[in-house]
């Protein structure tokens, strides 16, 4: 592996992620708290918001291969793409920039937290909730959506280079790919739980909202945490272990 500064690689990651959780938690703001002008506008708005929001995150940290997931991580470490030391670091970069990105969009969206009856809409910027709680199957549920992400993304053939820190072939467009990849899932599979697919997006905002002075804002439903944690992280361990099989056939 390339010599890499870890210093650089942490920040490189904190923004990125502060920047996904800025916009995807964002966008689920506008369209879930009163008084918005995007009010109701749809899981549809929101799939799109995620997806544009991981676009703008990857654009931010092309120095650190934009991993902004654990989920992601903990493939990139299976497959020997970074070492032990790095996926520590990001993961750690990842969960500070996420409790961060989630408290600009209170900062944001104040008036509207202090307007909005319901705690459960409250928590839902922060964080993921099941349409049907039965942890079980809300754990698959990450389970496969996770693992369709990072074995998509292990498919990229030009997805970047964590070793030099620098997008694939397509240049600022190689984030396009991976934005389009969670519209997708959040499309395709988001209805049960939300897609967390992404231990760091679920837990930093929800530390945020456990913190942070919100007006009326319940339970930050701890109960449930585990679920969008254990979950991505399994579902992008075998990914990892199944991509060498199932994409290299010949």
């Amino acid at each position: 592996m390339a010599d890499v500064n870890l210093g650089l690689y942490f920040l490189s990651e904190l923004v990125g992620t502060a920047m996904l959780i800025l916009l995807g938690c964002g966008v689920v703001a506008n369209v879930a708290l009163a008084k918005n002008k995007g009010f109701g506008g749809g899981f549809l708005m929101v799939n799109w918001g995620w997806g544009l929001a991981v676009f703008a995150g990857v654009l931010v940290s092309a120095y650190s291969g934009a991993i902004l997931n654990p989920a992601v991580g903990v493939g990139l470490l299976i497959s020997g793409t970074i070492t032990f030391t790095m996926f520590l670091v990001a993961t750690g970069a990842e969960l500070l920039g996420a409790i961060i990105g989630a408290v600009v969009v209170w900062l944001a969206y104040k008036q509207h937290f202090d307007e909005e009856p319901e705690p459960a809409n409250k928590l839902g910027v922060f964080s993921t909730g099941p349409a049907i709680r039965s942890y079980g199957w809300n754990l698959v549920t990450e389970i496969i959506g996770t693992f369709v992400l990072v074995f998509v993304i292990l498919a990229f053939a030009d997805y970047g280079d964590i070793e030099v820190g620098t997008p694939g072939g397509l240049g600022p467009l190689t984030a396009l790919p991976v934005a389009l990849l969670v519209v997708a899932i959040g499309a395709s599979l988001g209805g049960p739980t939300g897609y967390a697919i992404n231990p760091a997006r679920d837990l930093g905002p929800r530390i945020a909202h456990a913190i942070l002075p919100i007006k009326g804002k319940g339970s930050s439903d701890w109960s449930y945490s585990w679920v969008p944690v254990v979950g991505p992280l399994i579902g992008g361990a075998i990914a990892a272990l199944a991509a060498p099989v199932l994409l290299h056939l010949a």
